[in-house]
This record gives C-alpha cells, sequence and structure tokens, in this order.
C-alpha cells in the first residue's frame, strides 16, 4: 500500500533546480519534493504521497494522523526498516552484497 503521510519540513534546498526538503515523518526522514508546494517552509507539515509534498497540513492534524498510522502499523509497513525488507527479500544484505543461505 501507498499512503499519503503527513511529515515536517526539516530543511529546504534547491538541487539542480528543483526545489527539495529533509522532511521528518514521525521519527522517518526522507527527502521529499516542493515542486507541487514551492513556498513550503522549514517548520510547515505537509501530506507526501511518493516523494511528492502535495498539501499543506496543520501540526495538530499531521500529528493526529502520525499517530493513527503508527497504531495500525501503517508507517512500519509504508517505510519499514529498509535493512530487515532486503534481508527479508533475500537477495541482499541492503548495501547490495548477496546474502548467503
Amino acid at each position: 500500500m501507498c499512503l499519503a503521510v503527513p511529515g515536517r519540513v526539516l530543511s529546504v534546498e534547491d538541487r539542480d533546480g528543483t526545489r527539495m526538503a529533509t522532511v521528518d515523518f514521525g521519527g522517518v526522514v526522507k527527502e521529499v519534493c516542493l515542486e507541487y508546494l514551492p513556498d513550503l517552509q522549514v517548520g510547515e507539515y505537509a501530506i507526501v504521497h511518493v516523494g511528492f509534498a502535495l498539501q499543506r497540513l496543520d501540526e495538530e492534524s499531521a500529528r493526529r494522523t502520525l499517530e493513527l498510522f503508527e497504531n495500525l502499523g501503517m508507517l512500519q509497513e509504508e517505510f519499514g526498516d529498509p535493512w530487515e525488507q532486503a534481508v527479508q527479500a533475500g537477495d541482499s544484505d541492503g548495501l547490495g552484497r548477496e546474502v548467503q543461505r
């Protein structure tokens, strides 16, 4: 499943003409494209889907949604542990090295 998840902007930068942000999703930090919300600022919240900030969100709504997602296990499902996922996939250890079984 691919969710639209609220996150808080930690930093903003221009990367090769594209406005990008580092966003915190309740402890998981990811890079996000701000092309749809070019005026989004550090400290603000947005709904993010497949790496794009789509809509500004107030802090209270963002916190409630993140809490609900976490309680339902949806944050783990959405973000998971990339090391564990790679090992479970059986093809590598997350560093591109083959896993011996």
